[in-house]
């Protein structure tokens, strides 16, 4: 296990690595998904040869966000890691409930693996990763990826992530100076799950699976001024005593909304997807 300890976090510099000279395509487009067309953005950094994929679901506990909520992050990878980073507008609830946006989220997975080359990109590279909800379904698609068994996730990365609708291991909102609190989190999981068993079903908390093993490789950051971040290292923790490769990081004095953003995280994820997707023999 690769830890980060707080002190270690704060020690990290406060500004992101200045960017190379890579520049970045952006491209807005369409793709099928399992119940209509799925908005996406692709970031392509140029000059760079059999790029990995990291693919980018943003936050929004589930009822909210787009793809520019994403951006800042999405455009940090694509030029740092370097990859191709595909950020994903899913389906958002009360319109669209469980399990429209883990499926959403599995197609567009699937779409950018099988059409990668095409973007001189290895789809034996491929991460998923995510903030907030996006985070949920980031880790809900490497369960679904494995139980399928139709594409290979290589990595995940998990930003403060919501993990647990039953709201059991949320932290005092008061006393961590939290930004999100219990009335929020309780909101956004009434409308994403209606049904109160889909709070149980393991694609939608992944904290209730007792099958976590084979899972790819984890970076979970979490933030010392959020509810959710006891439920994320719990996540770390469960992740570790299976077997699976998993850094947790928690940064001092940052609240959730802040953490996607953060510099010294930005840079923690970029190395921690750079070892975990250094190039391979094809």
């Amino acid at each position: 296990m690769d830890t980060v300890p707080t002190s270690a976090a704060k020690s990290i510099s406060g500004m992101p690595e200045a960017p190379d000279k890579t520049s970045i395509e952006v491209r807005n487009f369409v793709i099928p998904g399992p119940a209509g067309k799925i908005s996406v953005r692709l970031y392509l950094p140029s000059s760079i040869a059999l790029l990995p994929v990291v693919v980018y679901f943003h936050g929004g506990g589930f009822v909210s966000g787009t793809l520019d909520d994403a951006d800042a992050t999405a455009r940090f990878i694509a030029t740092h890691c370097p990859a191709l980073v595909l950020c994903v507008a899913y389906a958002l609830a009360p319109a669209r409930p469980f399990p429209a946006a883990p499926e959403d989220a599995y197609a567009a997975t699937v779409w950018i693996a099988r059409n990668a080359a095409r973007f001189g990109a290895s789809s034996r590279r491929l991460a998923v990763a995510g903030d907030d909800a996006g985070g949920n379904l980031a880790a809900c698609l490497t369960l679904i990826a494995r139980d399928r068994n139709e594409l290979h996730i290589a990595t995940q990365v998990l930003i403060g992530p919501m993990l647990d609708p039953s709201m059991t291991r949320l932290g005092d909102a008061v006393r961590l100076k939290s930004d999100m609190t219990a009335q929020d989190c309780s909101d956004c999981y009434r409308q994403y799950l209606p049904d109160s068993l889909q709070r149980m079903h393991p694609y939608a908390a992944p904290l209730e699976s007792r099958r976590l093993g084979g899972l790819p490789a984890a970076f979970i950051a979490t933030a010392e001024c959020d509810v959710l971040h006891n439920e994320a290292e719990k996540y770390a923790a469960s992740l570790i005593a299976a077997g699976v490769h998993t850094q947790v990081a928690r940064f001092a004095g940052i609240t959730h909304a802040g953490l996607s953003k953060h510099p010294p995280v930005l840079n923690e994820i970029a190395e921690f997807l750079r070892r975990r997707l250094a190039a391979s023999p094809e």
